[in-house]
């Protein structure tokens, strides 16, 4: 059964009747759910065990993340603490050319870069193709062609930064919730492609808080009522939360999400025990099958040593002098493809040198920044129009604050955060890290103190770049994001699914990529057998 065609029966069941008899009566009132006549309407009969198109089902579980030997580089940033990880979808391939190419391609559709208003935002969505370059190697073939050639578009897309990693995550979350609301009647059909532009276009938060306002409030868009057969008298008939019809957000997988995915296999599960704990995702410590079929084959994409990307031509190759196409290795335990090698992957954690199970040992994740709608004062959230605000990042790149069309988000405040225990503020990235310490007379100096290097525009649009001369005692600060994973260009130390780097979110690599996450809400078992499909 399809995504959308559950799309389609969540919606017919919240607007009609329920096809559960006894969830027909709500146990708290006595009243009818899903009446004909009106009232309150729910999916009473929602599974909630679909897999995502492109994904597959993670069930979650105990794990040890870390290493559990001695650490060679020395770095001992990724000591051994016992986690659990909630179950969660994820995609089963990194994301490729072709996806993010479709991505820009609706980006500069909806947002021309024709127009003065909008330019900043195609640009902002542009990957950095000049990181295939290399001042002393022959690269501008792949620099001019891997993003949009077809030859590359099934290779894992590069040159994207943590920020717009993030950005196509959540533009995927809008363009599929988008799919299901057209496919279940609430959307005019073919609307999402023939009469979006600007702030015209979905947004599933705006939906969902201010449904008159999605596509700026175009009524020949959003129906009124289911495939618009609103009866009577019925107006401003919408689809909600409850009719099951919105999917998850995508988004990046944390570490601990990431790491669970790569290094646990379900066959070394013996009743409620985790057996042994092998190097690499593929379950051995050797980088080469031992099938009879394949013996000697590499299992998966890295440099093997000085001068040797790929292995000697004709025989012991990995096909791959530079990234390779998804799926050319053999998938791992849980049908995840090259959780080793291929390209290094971005998670959604800031780095710092230690994870403590002490502090959290369920889902661990380090970068929860808390935020909220904007509220006007008439008590309707606020929507940006044709008023784009923008961040001028330290590489002197522009990124826009939110897109026309999606609601406007601000920092939660001391009325959201007064007498709370499970959070005191708006931003929990240095919650309990050590980040200030006392030395030598100094109080509260800081350890996380890397180089703050600035960009600036000025009234008449002259960009000024400030590196930071000041003395400073490390490189990680609030903006270090994690990779995982070894890529075609390092050697097999970094496959072992524990090892830990990190970069600047603003930066990007010819080595580093991304692939999609998604937490699966409800219960924790999943039916791999409804996967969804095209």
């Amino acid at each position: 059964m399809t995504l959308q065609l559950i799309a389609v029966m969540a919606a017919s069941i919240g607007l009609t009747s329920c096809g559960n008899s006894n969830a027909s009566t709500s146990s708290a009132t006595g009243w009818k759910i899903n009446d004909k006549k009106g009232g309150f309407q729910y999916n009473t009969s929602y599974d909630g065990t679909e897999v995502p198109y492109g994904m597959v089902a993670i069930e979650g579980g105990t794990f040890t993340m870390g290493r559990v030997q001695n650490d060679v580089m020395g770095d001992w940033n990724n000591n051994a603490t016992q986690q659990y990880v909630q179950s969660f979808f994820m995609d089963e391939t990194e994301v490729t050319n072709l996806m993010y190419t479709e991505y820009l391609n609706w980006t500069k559709a909806v947002y021309p870069p024709t127009e003065a208003r909008y330019r900043q935002i195609y640009n902002a969505a542009l990957p950095d193709t000049l990181v295939w370059r290399n001042q002393l190697g022959f690269t501008e073939t792949l620099t001019n062609t891997y993003l949009r050639h077809p030859a590359y578009q099934n290779y894992p897309v590069v040159g994207v930064s943590w920020v717009q990693a993030n950005d196509f995550s959540k533009w995927r979350t809008d363009r599929v919730n988008e799919l299901n609301l057209e496919r279940a009647g609430y959307i005019a059909k073919g609307a999402k492609t023939d009469k979006v532009h600007g702030e015209q276009s979905f947004s599933t938060h705006t939906y969902l808080q201010a449904p008159t306002r999605a596509y700026a409030g175009n009524d020949s868009i959003v129906y009124k009522g289911v495939r618009n057969r609103a009866k009577d008298g019925q107006t401003g008939i919408y689809a909600k939360m409850e009719y099951g019809i919105f999917s998850a957000e995508f988004r990046l997988p944390t570490e601990a999400e990431w790491e669970y995915a790569a290094s646990v296999r379900k066959s070394d599960r013996v009743y409620n025990n985790q057996q042994g704990r092998n190097k690499y995702p593929w379950g051995s410590d050797d980088v080469r099958t031992n099938s009879r079929r394949s013996k000697g084959d590499y299992l998966a994409n890295f440099k093997q040593g000085r001068g040797d990307y790929g292995g000697i031509a004709g025989w012991s190759t990995d096909a791959g002098e530079i990234t390779t196409a998804v799926k050319s290795f053999p998938a791992n335990d849980w049908g995840l493809y090259d959780m080793a090698g291929n390209v290094a992957e971005w998670v959604a954690d800031v780095y710092r040198p230690e994870i403590s199970s002490e502090v959290n040992d369920m889902n661990y994740f380090r970068g929860n920044v808390y935020n909220k709608s904007v509220i006007g004062p008439d008590g309707t959230v606020q929507v940006v129009s044709t008023n784009i605000e923008y961040d001028t990042l330290p590489n002197g790149k522009l990124h826009p604050r939110a897109l026309p069309g999606e609601i406007q988000r601000e920092k939660v405040g001391d009325e959201d955060t007064f007498l709370r225990r499970n959070f005191q503020g708006d931003n929990s990235i240095a919650y309990n890290d050590g980040d200030t310490f006392a030395k030598a007379g100094l109080q509260n100096s800081a350890m996380y103190n890397a180089p703050q290097n600035t960009a600036s525009y000025d009234e008449e649009g002259n960009l000024t770049l400030s590196l930071d001369a000041d003395s400073r005692t490390s490189l990680i600060n609030n903006n270090s994001r994690v990779i995982k994973g070894g890529s075609w260009k390092d050697r097999a130390y970094w496959l072992d699914p524990a090892t830990r780097r990190f970069i600047d979110q603003y930066s990007a690599s010819d080595f580093v990529g991304f692939r999609n996450a998604m937490t699966k809400v409800g219960n924790t078992k999943s039916n791999a057998k409804k996967k969804a499909r095209g």
